[in-house]
């Protein structure tokens, strides 16, 4: 499966020769230019990386990324920026982004700096390492979910819902995916049930600071309780 890059950048021509860069290279890129949509466009399109820049029109970058970070949203950040002191990376980094490259900079490095955090959390997940997620955890072994280490008393289909939002916190989770992972190998299961079972782990979830969202159209995604 191709790589999906979410591209948030306001400069035109930024934006094309980085589009064009990464989409030669086989990258499938989504674009947003403005810091006010880009939470929605991040939820929405399911990134492997982000590519955020500081200066945009709506909300600056370092705003985008605190918010998304508050809200569970933990894909792989580069921030691309003019902004090149020193005080502006650690800032940067200090408010969650797992790179920082100022402009200019070379098209190669920057390919090779998305390969590489895509790929070592690639290989933190193939290796059963979960990060925590408002305090729950689902350990690779067992498939069962713990909350400040404490196990959550949850049913099979609860549990296996759970695991499948703890993957990606703060993104979208279709329903034909989760009903394949609450309900597998039963072929006659109605798109509804699923709803079901989200009313009730919705429930389970009351207190623990993680909150499961209905997105019309979309699915459902965890994110942390303001």
């Amino acid at each position: 499966m191709a790589m999906k890059l979410l591209l948030v950048e306001d400069n035109p021509a930024m934006q094309t020769t980085l589009q064009r860069s990464f989409e030669r290279m086989g990258v499938k890129v989504v674009l947003c230019g403005d810091g006010a949509r880009a939470l929605d466009r991040w939820q929405a399109s399911q990134p492997d990386a982000v590519l955020l820049d500081l200066s945009l029109p709506g909300m600056d970058g370092l705003e985008v990324l605190t918010k998304a970070r508050a809200m569970g949203l933990d894909t792989p950040v580069i921030i691309i920026t003019a902004r090149g002191t020193v005080g502006d990376r650690v800032l940067g980094l200090n408010s969650g982004a797992d790179d920082y490259l100022a402009k200019p900079f070379d098209l190669d490095e920057l390919e090779a700096r998305v390969r590489a955090l895509v790929r070592r959390r690639g290989s933190a997940a193939a290796a059963g390492l979960s990060s925590e997620f408002c305090g729950l955890r689902c350990d690779a072994d067992s498939g069962a979910v713990f909350w400040r280490g404490q196990p959550l008393e949850l049913s099979s289909r609860e549990a296996g819902m759970l695991r499948a939002l703890l993957a990606r916190p703060g993104q979208a989770c279709a329903k034909e995916r989760l009903l394949e992972r609450v309900f597998p190998g039963e072929v006659n299961v109605q798109a509804e049930a699923i709803e079901v079972v989200a009313y009730r782990l919705r429930k389970r979830l009351a207190g623990t600071g993680a909150q499961l969202v209905t997105l019309r159209g979309l699915g459902y995604l965890l994110r942390a309780t303001e």
